[in-house]
């Protein structure tokens, strides 16, 4: 069985010519890998990478690499956006009716917070069909953008999107959308000429509101009225339901009375937004269902799971891997995915290479400079220092000055006795007698 431990990071010629990521995994297998981090828990995709290739990967390194190619796909976008800015190019032809909404998602943050994440979601409508009994407008082909990010960034940032999908050129565009302040801005900036509606469920819950005050939360009379509201609201428009909540209001105390007055304003300074009758003929949703489901399928589905917190900075990688994948456009992002890590890459081995002649040319001696060797120090009185744990080396022994070979008299092998016998001096040779 494989594994993908590494334990140092190397790098060789022939890495760049088989386009090799960072890590310890094959290129198809390293995308493999990401594509289960963007969908399940980290240590849910090592599991199931392991399954399937017989590779062992530590939950750690999912996260990493998962992470490193989200905050990629973060940079490309970011980059996408200034091109855009700067170059100002045509937008494509948008289809003739275009829908297009946003709202926001709370995801738990480390430390116990939380934090609104905010979806764009763009998508074609549909032709009007009849479902029990009533015509319903479905929406299609639907795409989304997510950033944990400011209202002014955002705006910015969803132009990567809004511009291949059209939404400069499209025939007519509807907004629907829960009435939040931010939100009109959005369009103002997008498609001020927008049409735009308030989503009906949301409505409904104002209305609710200053019944349950009225009737009370449990009582049979409000489910009666409550349904007969709603429908005059879709059927017939708001001008009978909003005179009816103005009446009730007036009915409460004074201090009741205020907190219902504010739900009554939040519906009539959206009176234009509640034709829902002219909506419906003309052939747009009333409903923001298609926007709901974007925040549960892009950001909850993965990114509030139990016992799930998340750094600020690992919150908008995961975000756009999420695009990526409910977008279902994979295989045209994944590469450019791959050529920025391995730039990135690049840009860090050279950037490693530049500290290192920095540090060997730091300890080199500067060009041309005298350089002086001088002998270790001596003690002032000029006596030679003691050597420690040294033995004397011996001196060759002269030559004497006939040239011969023969040892000098202190040569140490004189005083052996092989050797004080072959030198000993000769004896005069007896005479025999006669």
């Amino acid at each position: 069985m494989g594994s993908a431990r590494c334990a140092t990071p190397g790098f060789f010629p022939l890495d760049d010519e088989l386009q090799l990521l960072p890590g310890c995994l094959t290129p198809r297998m390293q995308e493999q890998l990401t594509r289960l981090g963007a969908w399940m828990p980290f240590a849910k995709a090592a599991t199931m990478l392991e399954s399937f290739t017989r590779t062992a990967v530590t939950e750690d390194y999912v996260q990493e690499h998962t992470e490193a190619a989200g905050a990629a796909q973060v940079a490309l976008q970011t980059e996408a956006v200034e091109r855009l800015e700067r170059e100002t190019p045509p937008a494509p032809p948008g289809p003739d009716r275009l829908y297009l909404s946003a709202d926001g998602a709370f995801v738990p943050l480390v430390g116990g917070a939380w934090e609104e994440v905010k979806t764009l979601v763009i998508g074609e409508v549909a032709a009007p069909v009849l479902e029990k009994g009533e015509k319903v407008v479905h929406t299609q082909n639907l795409s989304y953008f997510s950033r944990l990010t400011d209202v002014d960034t955002f705006k910015r940032l969803t132009l990567v999107e809004t511009h291949p999908r059209g939404v400069e050129t499209a025939g007519q565009v509807c907004t629907v959308l829960d009435g939040a302040e931010w939100l009109q801005g959005f369009v103002n900036w997008h498609r001020p000429d927008a049409v735009r509606i308030l989503d009906f469920p949301h409505a409904g819950g104002y209305v609710g509101k200053i019944g349950q005050a009225t009737f009370g939360a449990e009582s049979p009379e409000l489910a009666v009225w409550f349904k007969a509201q709603l429908h005059e609201l879709k059927h017939q428009g708001p001008e009978e339901v909003l005179a009816e909540l103005h009446d009730m209001v007036l009915e409460h105390p004074e201090a009741e009375a205020l907190e219902l007055a504010r739900a009554l304003a939040y519906l009539e300074k959206r009176r234009p937004q509640l034709q829902y009758p002219t909506f419906q003929a003309q052939g747009w949703p009333i409903g923001s269902g298609a926007t709901e489901s974007g925040n549960k399928l892009v950001v909850e589905a993965r990114l509030k799971g139990a016992g799930m917190h998340w750094a600020p900075a690992q919150v908008n990688p995961m975000l756009a891997l999420r695009n990526i994948v409910c977008n279902d456009r994979w295989d045209e992002a994944w590469p450019q995915i791959g050529v920025y890590l391995r730039r990135q890459e690049a840009a860090r081995r050279a950037e490693r290479r530049s500290k290192r002649r920095a540090e060997a040319a730091a300890r080199r001696p500067t060009q041309g400079a005298a350089v002086e060797i001088t002998p270790a120090a001596r003690p002032l009185t000029g006596e030679q220092p003691p050597r420690l744990n040294s033995t004397p080396t011996p001196q060759p022994a002269p030559v004497p000055a006939d040239g011969s070979r023969r040892p000098a008299p202190n040569h140490p092998w004189r005083h052996m006795p092989i050797g004080k016998a072959q030198y000993l001096p000769a004896k005069p040779r007896e005479v025999a007698k006669l």
